[in-house]
């Protein structure tokens, strides 16, 4: 997408990027309320309404700051989804299929911008098929890097969460008392290459996979 405008990529961008992480949230209150928490319904933050849960630093600025700097990647997250652990009917098992719903959301979203992609190839008109095809790119990518991210078992990424939930009650305690240092071990990942190293390898494959499902 080098030859685009920066507007124009904004335009390419959005959607992905808003889709993605909203629906990433929903899917986690959208499990909370099937395994008995409704915390989330009540407080009306089930909506696929991205205005319910922009979050100004993560949704808007930290994107766009991406965009605008030509990062390569495109990283953001929305205002988390409240869930009430404790209103779980199976509180540590179901922490960690919670988690694993905004993730598989993502890879979700990724195969349906894949199919668009085909679809609009099979279309074949530039002023639809063109922009559709680019925001079909973004949309892969953008999901690939959530999903992979919040995958690492650091809390409280949703991978994090998931290990909590499958480590035994005397590994899952000290564990889960990382999670005040989990965003700085993220940067710390993401500043010494390690980050790239760790996800380099599934980031390709899983890309070079839908790439092929859309056709290209």
């Amino acid at each position: 997408m080098e030859q685009l405008t920066l507007v124009q990529i904004i335009a390419v961008a959005i959607l992905p990027v808003l889709f993605a992480i909203t629906l990433h949230e929903v899917a986690h209150g959208w499990v909370a309320q099937w395994l008995g928490d409704d915390t989330a319904a009540r407080l009306g933050r089930l909506s696929v309404n991205p205005i319910h849960h922009i979050d100004p630093l993560g949704t808007v600025l930290i994107p766009g700051l991406l965009l605008l700097l030509k990062a390569g990647f495109l990283f953001g997250w929305a205002k988390p989804v409240p869930v009430d652990f404790n209103r779980l009917r199976h509180p540590k098992r179901d922490m960690a299929l919670v988690a694993l719903a905004g993730p598989l959301a993502n890879l979700f979203m990724a195969i349906v911008w894949a199919l668009l992609i085909r679809l609009a190839i099979l279309i074949d008109l530039p002023y639809a098929s063109v922009p559709l095809a680019l925001m079909g790119q973004l949309g892969i990518s953008v999901n690939i890097v959530l999903m992979l991210i919040n995958l690492i078992p650091i809390p409280p990424l949703d991978g994090g969460r998931v290990a909590v939930g499958l480590l035994p009650y005397q590994l899952a305690v000290p564990f889960s008392r990382l999670e005040p240092y989990g965003f700085l071990i993220l940067l710390a990942l993401m500043f010494t290459n390690s980050l790239s190293l760790l996800l380099g390898l599934p980031m390709r494959v899983l890309h070079g996979l839908l790439l092929g499902l859309a056709g290209l």
